[in-house]
């Protein structure tokens, strides 16, 4: 098993299975959707979270003339009469809308052109068919020389239902992958109401009154109001992340990553994957992320002493965050505050929502952010309420330092005189400042969380305020010489600063002061003066010494 190599970024199933990646066994979904599937079915989950490949799978599955092949040795294979009733017995219909973006509608709508497009080539057997008319086929030779209208556009999904159905004799399956990603672009660039229209036209044509459609599967990360794409259409099925259905099917549940962590003997690793990547809560099940799970796993194939990563962060611009801190008033701030200490907050949450709502409310911003992913569930409180947590390390790294680049960062002058004092070795400066901070703009409460998640907090408060400077180089947990400094600066005059942190959990933040020799590095990369701090943290008291 250890000789497959670990899909990072596969997300084709056929793919996935020719070239022997690793694969964890999502094949249940099928069976579960035959068994408990509605006209149309939305299934709303975070990015990342495995749609596209579950979306991939379905095609390969239902598709005419599939391989059965590619399910070899799968659960969906030991489900005999589903499997011969079902498999490879439906005309397919795939669009993935992730890449419908642009600067204006002109753009996202050339874009949305070339993906119909795309999939008229893949069906292009149909414009030979004998059991459509001629007069039938002709918005689809419109496609084919790049001819078509706008209506054409409108009726595609429609219209390939229809062809499939009068050369096949059978009602087709459409799948919509990423189906909100066009309208969160169109809200960011400033022509929103134009794609509304665009995509109620589209999906009112394919999936509403459409009589050669034998189901629809749509995925996305938000679900978009019904009054604002779907309007009139009451054969809707919504699974979102509160869904106890279908609730592993998305995602790697503990026992999944017990056992690929065992196939690539990595066990000894469960602990901090747990930390960084687990957290999240849909249905009734724990889940990890598995982008960020696959992706660590592969690090950790090449090197065993790689660090977890924020992989997952990483993949996006994070702008529903900048969007949500931006908005955050004195009550809210307090919330975030209690957040990142580890503390659950209770908050209604509504999950359909159109995007021209989302900055109406700030409690609206709440739902997003829980429905995206950065944040989770952890119950259901009084009133439909629900107690809202951080998911997990990875997501509270990204809060912190979101954070405290907006609320440190407002006094530049302030900021400047306490970056000022690192450089003039002003270790009483640095020390009466920050704990001013302490108390000025946090309200630690750290009582709930572990010891290290204590020491990434400060760490976290002391990165947002260096990176205030913006010429000064920080480098956070570099190797500099003997081991690795937890904030090491090189500033454009060649000096160097190395600062240690450390949380006093038994108080004596004296003891938790003393300062490791890891100037080395600095040394080599030519600083004419280093100056070396070591800095301990309880609560809100601080103390910081020079060595």
């Amino acid at each position: 098993m250890q000789g497959k190599k670990l899909p990072v970024g596969i997300d084709d199933f056929e793919k996935l299975r020719r070239e022997e990646f690793y694969y964890i066994d999502k094949t249940d979904f099928i069976r579960d959707l035959l068994n408990n599937w509605g006209e149309v079915n939305l299934f709303t989950r975070p990015r990342r979270f495995g749609k596209t490949l579950n979306m991939s799978m379905l095609k390969c599955f239902f598709e005419i003339g599939a391989d059965e092949t590619l399910f070899d040795g799968l659960a969906i294979s030991q489900e005999t009469a589903l499997w011969e009733r079902h498999m490879g017995k439906y005309p397919v219909i795939f669009i993935s809308l992730k890449g419908v973006d642009g600067l204006n509608f002109e753009e996202a709508y050339g874009a949305l052109r070339r993906i119909i497009r795309a999939e008229v080539l893949r069906l292009k057997f149909l414009v030979k068919s004998e059991r459509a008319t001629e007069d039938d086929k002709r918005p689809f030779e419109r496609f084919l020389k790049e001819r078509e209208t706008k209506d054409d556009m409108l009726e595609s999904l429609k219209m390939l239902s229809y062809l499939l159905f009068q050369h096949y004799g059978q009602k087709a399956i459409l799948l919509i992958d990423e189906y909100d990603v066009p309208l969160d672009k169109a809200f960011q660039h400033g022509y929103y109401e134009e794609m509304v229209l665009l995509l109620r036209g589209l999906f009112g044509q394919a999936l509403k009154t459409n009589e050669f459609l034998q189901f629809a599967v749509l995925t996305g990360c938000l679900r978009i109001s019904k009054e604002s794409i779907f309007t009139g259409l009451n054969n809707f099925k919504v699974l979102s992340v509160t869904d106890a259905r279908f609730d592993e099917h998305f995602g790697f549940v503990e026992r999944e990553v017990i056992r690929l962590l065992k196939d690539y003997q990595l066990e000894n690793h469960l602990p901090e994957i747990k930390e960084w990547y687990d957290g999240y809560r849909f249905g009734d099940v724990n889940i990890y992320c598995p982008w960020d799970v696959i992706s660590y796993a592969d690090c950790l194939s090449a090197d065993p002493h790689a660090e977890p990563e924020a992989f997952w962060i990483n993949t996006s611009g994070n702008d529903l965050v900048k969007r949500f801190i931006d908005k955050a008033d004195k009550t809210t701030q307090s919330e975030i505050e209690r957040l990142i200490a580890g503390e659950a907050i209770e908050k209604a949450i509504r999950l359909d929502l159109t995007y021209n709502e989302i900055d109406a409310s700030i409690s609206n911003l709440w739902s997003v952010l829980f429905t995206s992913g950065y944040l989770t569930q952890t119950g259901r409180a009084a009133n439909g309420f629900y107690k809202l947590m951080i998911p997990n390390r990875e997501v509270f790294v990204l809060q912190i330092q979101e954070w405290f680049k907006k609320t440190t960062l407002a006094d530049s002058t302030r900021i400047n005189r306490f970056c000022a004092a690192f450089l003039a070795g002003d270790a009483s400066t640095i020390q009466d400042m920050l704990h001013d901070y302490l108390w000025d703009s946090i309200s630690v409460r750290d009582a709930a969380v572990r010891t290290h998640m204590k020491e990434n907090f400060y760490h976290g408060l002391m990165l947002g305020l260096l990176w205030s400077q913006g010429t000064w180089l920080i480098q956070s947990n570099a190797e500099t010489g003997e081991g690795y400094s937890d904030i090491s600066v090189s500033t454009p005059d060649r000096m160097g600063i190395v600062i240690e942190l450390k949380y006093a959990n038994d108080g004596n933040l004296e003891a938790a002061c003393e300062e490791k020799k890891y100037a080395v590095g600095l040394q080599r990369q030519g600083m004419k003066q280093i100056i070396r701090y070591g800095i301990a943290f309880r609560e809100k008291e601080c103390r910081v010494v020079m060595a």
